[in-house]
C-alpha cells in the first residue's frame, strides 16, 4: 500500500509502523488500529518523518475545505487508480496464459509430428 500510495517504506520501516498501532500485538492492523493512524496524527503524536506521519499525510482530506463532494471524488479517484493497476496486472497475466497456451501448443504439434514420423521410419 504505501509502495502504491508513492512512499514506499523497507521491511523494517513497515513493521515498526504496525508496532507503533498495533494495539492488540498481533501483529496487523486493524480498521481500530488503522483510523489510530489519523488520530495520533490529528494529535501530533506521530513523528514527522516516520511511515504512519507519511501515510497519513498522503491519504488526508479535509471536509471543511473541499467538502463532501470533494471527498468523494478523492476516493473515487484513489479506487479508479487501483482499478487502472489491477487492468494492468490483468493484461500481464493475459499475456503470460497467452504465451503459455501457444508454448503448449507447440508442444503437441511436435509431439504429433514424431508420432506421425514414426509411421515412415
Amino acid at each position: 500500500m504505501m509502495e502504491k500510495l508513492g512512499a514506499p517504506q523497507t521491511h523494517l520501516g513497515l513493521k515498526q509502523m504496525i508496532q507503533e498501532v498495533d494495539e492488540d500485538n498481533d501483529g496487523k492492523i486493524s480498521f481500530r488500529e488503522f483510523l489510530l493512524i489519523y488520530r495520533k496524527a490529528q494529535a501530533g503524536e506521530l513523528e514527522n518523518e516516520s511511515g504512519l506521519k507519511q501515510l497519513a499525510r498522503l491519504t488526508e482530506i479535509n471536509v471543511e475545505e473541499v467538502g463532501v463532494s470533494g471527498a468523494k471524488n478523492f476516493f473515487e479517484a484513489k479506487i479508479e487508480q487501483q482499478l487502472r493497476t489491477n487492468k494492468f496486472h490483468d493484461e500481464i497475466r493475459q499475456e503470460q496464459e497467452e504465451r503459455r497456451r501457444q508454448e503448449e501448443e507447440k508442444a503437441n504439434r511436435r509431439l504429433l509430428f514424431q508420432q506421425r514420423a514414426a509411421i515412415f521410419q
